[in-house]
């Protein structure tokens, strides 16, 4: 109203967004507003207030709306469990009734299912293969039925003509999205080759969609791409850029493009990750390297825009690694499941062990100045890895971490407990606590003797701020450095811009003290 935002939720709750109907009048969304725990069903006119209702209570803190009928009668849903399962229902939005639409007969993930215009019901499904496939489901039978065919790679967002006549979606390529043209008619697909190689980033609602006149429409980043609006012609496949966002004046046609690299970790697992270098004339010689470990732990690390961290890359010469364990999504539905429960959970932990003795061996990177970060999950990673390999190492920063499973289970919000007893372990059973503490890193704070910079947010429902206090005291009850940063106004990951950027400048004073000498006798 006026440029001013107006609180539409509670402000309490966890409100997550799901689905617009396609009048553009309602919203549906999932709220915990009820008792902390059930992502009950909401709607909302967000011009009207007090339009608010709830539409269906539920059991458990994974469902949500993914989109209404185009009568707008009807919605279809979505309840995951976990990564490898989830379930679809269509709902009667004025009786509040569900009838279920996937089979129980063999459990699978299903994700983004819409209505077609000829009425039937699309889905993205990893049911009875290694990858996601986009295809249709029968609302009777629950058949899931595979439209596209190819042999590996998941497939990501994906977007209907309204005349049903193509269907566009990409397929995540080693962390890297590729966009084809379905023809549905005759089942042909043509990929579009104009796009820098970058990633469709994660946008409220789809990243991909189609005009009302069929133009194509998309957003991606990239290394060299901030961030930007595309078109694509569904005939002559001629992409059109709309935008250059903006960069703080900087050039981002000159930020590098990573490598991917692949090796094979301790046991045989292929396992990769991308590797941005420095300039090497402006920054000759062997240069430090940052390991930075995504969170989820089903995330996935792809070359987007780096946007401050390309500061390491171009003011400080120092090279970033972006590894994808084992565990990570995007590699098919065994490779994600690799590091499940307590008694495999390490085993990623050795895919950083495992990358760590294979970039030493690189001619351009100097081993004896390697450091580790990670957010989340991540930290977690960024903890474990200090714990097991901190003679190889520097320092460690570990932002929002896990510092011991038992510890961050007990006290996580009600809504995620049951999902992260899927990944991680039950702690309830005294077997698998046994070795939820045994992993801990908090166990073995002993064995971290490198420096720690450790940040959290004091409001954090997922990760709780006592988990950053528990290790810091740890750590420094042993004589050990920690740097702690607790930004008591922000919850999981900083979002205010003081935080955001008094953390990013911590970390450069960090990595400079760690890795370049103090202020760095190249770092200019």
């Amino acid at each position: 109203d006026h440029g001013r935002p107006q609180l539409l939720t509670d402000g309490r709750s966890r409100n997550w967004f799901g689905a617009w109907s396609r009048d553009g009048r309602w919203v549906g969304y999932s709220s915990t507003r009820r008792n902390g725990t059930d992502a009950d069903l909401y709607m909302l006119d967000p011009r009207v207030p007090g339009s608010d209702r709830k539409v269906l209570e539920v059991d458990g803190g994974g469902w949500n709306f993914s989109d209404f009928a185009p009568d707008g009668r009807k919605a279809l849903v979505v309840n995951r469990q976990s990564i490898a399962r989830a379930d679809v229902y269509e709902l009667d939005l004025a009786g509040g009734t569900l009838r279920k639409l996937s089979s129980d007969a063999r459990p699978a993930s299903y994700a983004a299912p819409r209505y077609g215009a000829d009425g039937r019901i699309w889905v993205v499904s990893d049911l009875d293969a290694e990858f996601l496939r986009l295809g249709t489901l029968d609302p009777d039978s629950g058949r899931f039925s595979a439209v596209t065919r190819e042999p590996k790679w998941d497939v990501g967002d994906y977007a209907l003509a309204p005349d049903g006549s193509f269907v566009a979606y990409t397929v995540n390529e080693a962390g890297v999205s590729r966009l084809r043209i379905l023809d549905i008619a005759s089942g042909s697909v043509r990929p579009v080759t104009g796009l820098p190689a970058g990633v469709m980033p994660y946008t409220l609602g789809p990243s991909l969609s189609v005009a009302p006149w069929g133009e194509l429409g998309l957003s991606l980043s990239s290394a060299k791409v901030p961030g930007d609006a595309f078109s694509v012609d569904p005939k002559t496949l001629q992409v059109t850029r709309w935008t250059r966002s903006e960069a703080g004046g900087l050039d981002a046609a000159a930020n590098v493009e990573p490598e991917l690299v692949q090796i094979r970790s301790f046991d045989g697992e292929p396992v990769s990750g991308f590797l941005y270098r420095p300039d090497p004339a402006r920054f000759p010689g062997k240069r430090p390297l940052l390991f930075d470990i995504h969170g989820g732990p089903e995330g996935q690390s792809r070359p987007g825009f780096l946007g401050p961290d390309n500061y390491y890359l171009n003011e400080l010469g120092v090279a970033l690694f972006f590894p994808n364990v084992r565990g990570s999504s995007g590699f098919g539905k065994r490779f994600v499941g690799l590091d499940n429960g307590p008694f495999r959970r390490e085993d990623s932990v050795r895919d950083i062990g495992a990358f760590l003795q294979a970039l030493r061996k690189d001619p351009r990177l100097d081993p004896a100045r390697f450091g580790v970060a990670g957010l989340s999950y991540g930290g977690y990673m960024c903890y474990a890895t200090a714990v097991h390999y901190s003679p190889q190492l520097k320092g460690a920063n570990c932002y929002v971490a896990i510092s011991n499973f038992v510890t961050f289970l007990q006290n996580t919000q009600a809504y995620r407990r049951d999902l992260r007893r899927v990944e991680y372990g039950d702690e309830r059973d005294p077997v698998q606590r046994a070795k939820l503490i045994e992993i801990s890193p908090l166990t073995h704070v002993e064995r971290i003797s490198v420096p720690l910079l450790v940040a959290t947010g004091g409001n954090d429902p997922r990760v709780p701020a006592s988990e950053a206090e528990q290790i810091v005291e740890a750590v420094r009850g042993r004589g050990g450095t920690a740097w702690h940063l607790l930004a008591g106004n922000e919850g999981h990951v900083f979002r205010k811009k003081e935080n955001v950027d008094y953390y990013f400048r911590a970390g450069v004073l960090f990595w400079q003290r760690m890795l370049l000498d103090g202020a760095g006798e190249d770092a200019k």
